[in-house]
């Protein structure tokens, strides 16, 4: 990345309503360029409205979709929808939500046949739905391991890393697979946005904020689907260990399963300049980057107080 460039900075947003607004607007004054509402627990429209955020037209084109392919406990168990091949899949949604944005206001939609979705759009002209306010969104899609980081760069508009990156996967493992995504589309790394994702507890109490980075990093490891990735760092044992407590008991239970060394891997630890000095291999792969507070098992107040010592130590 050009030294010389703006670095881009992103906030988060939690589902606790109460606190969406003044998370937003406190990153807002800050002066951050976006901010992220995580599908958990909740559809993220509605912090997103109360952000002013909700919709492209309602926020006056600044909208980016995000989309991803999730885990197949949460797409395929609790909402049913066939899981496949993700991939594929996501590869289909994309399509069709640029079709739509595109052309359902024109009539010269009349069917999509696809694996995953089949649909018949010959009556949108009957129902004369308005242009929209911009015909092409930005869809960025949020990637965890290579594959899907390689599908991002080749058919969205921006790659977001998962927060739980670690700055050695963002910094050795992501800029390969950009490269074979972009290779494919016949792209140029100018044509995305690259964001990276951490996790980052700020505190000057370092061992404070390991512990307070557990939970954390027990909901991910807890998910059978992200053993391999916690596998390339060296830790398939940790995390078939809490992929069992995780299923027994949550993840805030098997919080004291996670060793310091794996916490720290995947929450950056530590004092404002430790954090800082930790994250700056990071901007060398990436455009922009989201820093989120671990909050997993975390009171709204300790959230808060981490959200505000990211703010302080990069936005101000």
């Amino acid at each position: 990345m050009n030294a010389e460039k703006k670095r881009g900075f992103w906030g988060f947003v939690t589902p606790d309503a109460p606190a969406v607004a003044a998370q937003a607007k406190m990153q807002e004054d800050a002066g951050v360029e976006g901010i992220f509402a995580p599908q958990l627990y909740t559809t993220p429209f509605i912090p997103l409205a109360v952000a002013a955020m909700d919709m492209d037209r309602i926020s006056g084109g600044r909208f980016i979709l995000g989309l991803g392919c999730s885990v197949q406990t949460l797409s395929g168990d609790i909402y049913g929808m066939p899981y496949g091949k993700p991939l594929a899949h996501l590869r289909e949604v994309v399509d069709v939500i640029r079709l739509v944005i595109g052309k359902a206001h024109t009539g010269e939609l009349e069917t999509y046949d696809g694996v995953y979705h089949k649909h018949d759009f010959s009556s949108l002209a009957w129902l004369s739905p308005p242009p929209p306010l911009r015909t092409e969104i930005p869809i960025w899609i949020a990637a965890l391991r290579q594959p899907l980081v390689s599908l991002a760069a080749e058919i969205g508009d921006g790659v977001m890393g998962h927060p739980i990156w670690s700055v050695e996967w963002t910094t050795t493992k992501v800029p390969q697979a950009i490269e074979k995504g972009l290779k494919r589309a016949g792209k140029q790394r100018s044509d995305i946005e690259v964001q990276g994702g951490l996790y980052v507890a700020i505190n000057n109490d370092r061992a404070e904020a390991v512990n307070d980075a557990r939970a954390t990093v027990a909901f991910y490891a807890g998910a059978p689907q992200y053993e391999e990735y916690f596998a390339a760092h060296g830790f398939r044992e940790e995390a078939r260990r809490l992929q069992a407590a995780v299923q027994n008991g949550g993840h805030a239970g098997a919080a004291h399963l996670v060793p310091d060394e794996m916490a720290e891997k995947f929450v950056v630890c530590g004092t404002p300049d430790d954090v800082r000095k930790r994250i700056e291999p990071v901007w060398d792969v990436a455009d922009s980057l989201v820093m989120a507070p671990p909050t997993y098992a975390q009171e709204p107040a300790k959230i808060m107080a981490y959200a505000g010592a990211i703010a302080s130590t990069f936005w101000a």
